[in-house]
């Protein structure tokens, strides 16, 4: 057998060697249309700042180890412009000399990745981010021009990260985020830490902010938007990536959605020769099953293993996407996995949520930090998404939470898990325990909540009493308007200051005083409800 696979990075590159391990005597050629294969293009950002200092750090194989370890034809700066179904043939382009070939397949696996999506022509000041090619030109004009300051279209993954690394080397760094807020997979309550901790290293973040002309010069970008024109030493545009689908679609092969290359369970497109996987595709939701488009390095490396599997012993899999990642914002790690609120609101899903800040480890030992968390659950007990940020233990909470949405354990799994516990490493209740037992206090309805778009309407309606039962300093600090104040530990005492016929709505930093009130008052017979998350997310 023959196989061509089109794009050597993620996808392709994990296709190949595993098909090698599985068939010795298969023929297996790549071509790639990139200088580079089988590179760390999650590293790139940190090439920037040195963080990665050589270059040879960046590619994990080069076509000349592929082929002595692997025993694979692999070709870069080749790309193949057109494909032959009837003809199991592909005509692939030498982007060096300009050269063109044909070659013949039994089995072509498409694996073209995501392209950039541009609002301009790259130039001099003007960079992208999503090649090896890309970041040795960008490191390079930082090198030669020594830039005072950049600007940087996008607050997606790529942006955030390029934006970090730019302020590391030096630069005064603006984001333009055409969105209510950065990291699309984030809700804009969550994405708001974010925000604030670019600002608390010098990045003017500006969301809501539409580009509306860019005008490339020689010694400068003058970008304009409908919030004013700025001008700058660097543009780097991270505006996303599309699929790319262009060549399947020349093919003749059938599409799905966002202009992916529609696959079945096993990656086989329209016609029963060409198979495609990675960023090109779709994917199963992990929660509803609906087709979801995930690009990310992670997927892509499954997919190109499980398929050269099947392909070489039809060993069956099944491969769904929850769109899990983490990603490094200074001093915060920033996570996510399953569906977000706009997410699930826009698909009609019921859903409810709590938000917590515990500590990732005993607060007795020394350097704990805070959790910020958001849960998103059903009113059967499923968890359909969650969102972690917070210094250190970001990672192992929330490849927890993607764990148990994966294999649909529901609530009861956080709350029950058995997770290593020693004071440097966590708490004896983990906050994946605690997350467990705030959902089970919900739907048992041992606790009623509110949340922070709610409290409008709360205060302009007589029937409710807001109630802050922290210290009295703490409430003479700051308060919500029209709260008063009856500390949670003088509330047994003072109960008689609290009206029956009105719904008490209990308040405090973080949610915890509040729960513990609010136990108090339901069992004396009150209409209560605790403000979800307390001030720190208020």
């Amino acid at each position: 057998m023959r196989y061509i696979i089109v794009g050597g990075v993620a996808g392709g590159a994990s296709f190949a060697c595993r098909l090698r391990r599985e068939d010795e005597e298969a023929e297996i050629v790549i071509y790639e249309k990139s200088g580079f294969v089988s590179y760390a293009n999650c590293g790139l950002p940190y090439f920037l700042s040195g963080t990665i200092k050589e270059k040879q750090n960046l590619v994990l194989q080069t076509p000349v180890s592929l082929h002595k370890r692997f025993n694979l034809e692999v070709y870069v700066h080749s790309e193949v412009i057109s494909i032959d179904p009837k003809g199991h043939t592909v005509r692939v382009k030498n982007l060096l000399d300009g050269s063109i070939k044909a070659d013949h397949y039994d089995k072509l696996i498409l694996s073209p990745g995501a392209e950039a999506i541009r609002l301009v022509p790259l130039s001099e000041r003007v960079h992208e981010l999503k090649t090896v090619e890309d970041a040795y030109r960008l490191q390079g004009f930082l090198a030669a021009y020594k830039p005072n300051n950049a600007i940087v279209v996008g607050g997606g993954f790529i942006g955030v990260e390029t934006l970090e690394n730019l302020v590391e080397a030096g630069l005064e760094v603006t984001l333009v985020e055409g969105k209510s807020h950065c990291l699309a997979n984030f809700d804009a309550d969550m994405a708001r830490f974010v925000e604030g901790e670019m600002e608390r290293h010098g990045v003017k973040v500006m969301t809501n902010t539409k580009v509306e002309a860019i005008e490339d010069g020689v010694n400068e970008v003058k970008v304009a938007t409908d919030k004013g024109n700025f001008t700058t030493d660097l543009l780097v545009q991270a505006v996303g990536v599309r699929p790319a689908s262009s060549l399947a679609k020349q093919a003749g092969l059938e599409l799905g959605i966002r202009n992916t290359i529609k696959v079945d369970n096993h990656f086989q497109t329209s016609d029963p020769d060409i198979y495609a996987i990675g960023d090109a595709t779709s994917l199963p939701s992990g929660i509803d099953g609906e087709p979801a488009y995930i690009a990310l390095a992670g997927l892509a490396n499954k997919e190109g293993r499980e398929l050269a599997s099947y392909l070489a012993s039809r060993k069956e899999f099944a491969i769904s996407g929850l769109g899990t990642s983490i990603v490094k914002v200074f001093d915060l790690a920033v996570a996510s996995t399953g569906f977000n609120e706009e997410q699930l609101e826009a698909k009609g899903m019921d859903y409810d949520k709590i938000y917590l800040s515990p500590a990732n480890h005993a607060t007795y030992y020394p350097g704990a930090s805070t959790l910020l968390m958001k849960v998103l659950f059903n009113h059967e007990g499923a968890i359909l998404g969650a969102q972690v940020v917070g210094k250190d233990g970001v990672d192992k909470r929330i490849d927890v939470l993607s764990m148990v949405i994966k294999n649909r354990l529901g609530y009861k799994a956080l709350k029950d898990a058995e997770l290593a516990y020693a004071p440097p490493f966590g708490s004896a209740k983990d906050p994946i325990n605690m997350a467990g037992f705030m959902i089970e206090n919900i739907l048992t309805g041992r606790v009623k909540q509110f949340f922070r778009e709610d409290l409008p309407s709360i205060q302009t309606d007589p029937h409710n009493l807001l109630v802050d039962v922290r210290t009295k300093a703490e409430y003479d600090a700051f308060h919500i308007a029209g709260a008063i104040n009856i500390p949670v530990n003088e509330l047994r005492d003072r109960l008689s200051e609290l009206p029956k016929d009105r719904h008490i709505r209990l308040l405090c930093h973080s949610a915890i005083r509040s729960y513990i009130a609010a136990r108090i008052l339901a069992q004396k017979g009150y209409e209560c409800s605790h403000l979800s998350g307390g001030y720190v997310f208020y």
